[in-house]
């Protein structure tokens, strides 16, 4: 099947390639030039563990290719996928302007039956919107269809997320749209994956809902985390405790600093403006926001509390990405945290094994360094925030001797204290004695 993914950002570009692997020629469309240009020289604007790879597989054998032709790429194509931006505005609905401006030019270049997949995240009713609005945009009256297939890829793992997914969402009210999607998804039937099939308002839906409810899962055992420490509990045991309900599961359930990412942020509050657009006060995503914003002054407070003065110190803090296997900074808990430690004066040393450059973006006057322990050397305390596997194991002995003080500040619970504290650490983690 010919396919047409317009935006190559982490949905497009990973989306795309997947499709390819299935045996598709896909065409991945940007206005960027720059950004084309480098995805045919091989660079990825992104990083995801084996995408690069599996990119120069499909351009190699001629099933992937990157332009900024859109017009070229519309009319070749029978299945067209909207993958590109919906940023939150300033009332936290999502900003519509990158789909409009898309959706118009997508219409401009239809020269014959098209569907029209909405990948982006987008409010409920998007579809029918860009229904209407490719009616109004069309030269020539064209027979055309318009489904909805939210994504559910989780940064670093949306390789395995596509070819082994949980579930595939469809929604689209035209029979033929249906059978065209079922027919472009027909490689993970084989893997009895399911293909949930519903209007497009319940796929729109299904996507806020999903990433909202995991983000109150996260703001959920956040504040049992913080009861934990005031009655003597260990969170780690009441969330196993919790999650080996099967009604519950276990995941998610980890204590921290709060979620971030370009995700569930932006989808959250999307979801709360999207109810209060139908008259609805949605009040359990409303406090999950709110206590993950909230969060994040929390873990300040452990720091300062266990520090004192912040005002001349160094703090050595290892992992910036909002999660591991990603160099996405966006709404990491890393840069409220770091600006937080920076306006009580500390100076700030910092290591993350993939996110550095867009480290960069996000965070001023913060000293980055090149490796774990050279970052650690001289500091004050060593803060822990994003989880990455190669700090699970440092070398505690060494850790010791390059610090000024013995303080570890584990923001994500990656030791154990007994184990710490037997090395003669001052050890500081989230919902634990």
């Amino acid at each position: 099947m010919r396919i047409c993914m317009i935006g190559t950002g982490y949905v497009g570009l990973v989306t795309g390639t997947c499709f390819a692997e299935l045996g598709n020629d896909v065409t991945c469309v940007d206005i960027i030039k720059e950004k084309i240009d480098r995805l045919n020289r091989g660079e990825l604007p992104i990083y995801e563990p084996g995408l690069d790879v599996m990119v120069a597989t499909n351009v190699k054998e001629g099933r992937l290719t990157f332009t900024t032709d859109l017009k070229k790429a519309v009319e070749d194509a029978l299945v067209i996928f909207i993958a590109v931006g919906t940023p939150q505005a300033e009332d936290g609905s999502a900003d519509m302007r990158y789909v409009e401006a898309v959706t118009k030019d997508v219409a401009k270049y239809m020269n014959e039956y098209k569907v029209i997949v909405n990948k982006s995240t987008v409010p409920v009713g998007a579809g029918k919107w860009i229904k209407k609005l490719i009616q109004e945009s069309l030269p020539k009256p064209l027979h055309f269809s318009v489904a909805s297939n939210p994504e559910f890829l989780r940064e670093g793992s949306a390789i395995e997320d596509f070819m082994r997914p949980n579930r595939v969402v469809i929604g689209t009210e035209d029979p033929e749209a249906a059978a065209i999607m079922r027919d472009l998804y027909k490689p993970l039937f084989l893997i009895e994956t399911p293909i949930v099939m519903t209007n497009l308002a319940s796929a729109e839906l299904t996507k806020y809902a999903a990433n909202a409810f995991l983000a109150t899962k996260i703001s959920f055992i956040n504040e049992v985390a913080t009861i934990c420490e005031r009655v003597g509990a260990d969170v780690h045991d009441v969330a196993r405790g919790m999650g080996l309900d099967q009604r519950i599961g276990t995941k998610f359930l980890h204590a921290g600093p709060g979620y971030g990412g370009s995700c569930f942020p932006k989808d959250t509050r999307a979801l709360v403006s999207i109810a209060k657009k139908c008259e609805y006060d949605f009040r359990i995503v409303d406090a999950a926001v709110k206590v993950n914003d909230e969060q994040r002054q929390r873990m300040l407070e452990k720091i300062k509390q266990t520090l004192g003065n912040l005002k001349g110190k160094t703090v050595a803090v290892l992992g910036l990405a909002f999660k591991p296997n990603t160099d996405d900074m966006r709404d990491a808990p890393s840069i409220d945290i770091i600006a937080g430690m920076q306006k009580e004066g500390a100076r700030i040393k910092a290591y993350d094994p993939i996110a550095m450059h867009e480290a960069r973006k996000f965070l001023k006057d913060v000293e980055f360094v090149d490796d774990t322990y050279s970052t650690v050397s001289g500091a004050d305390a060593l803060v822990l925030i994003t989880e990455w596997n190669q700090f699970r194991s440092l070398d505690l002995d060494k850790i010791k001797r390059l610090l000024k003080t013995p303080i570890i500040i584990d923001l994500r619970n990656i030791y154990e204290p007994q184990k710490i504290r037997e090395h003669g650490f001052t050890y500081v983690s989230v919902g634990r004695q």
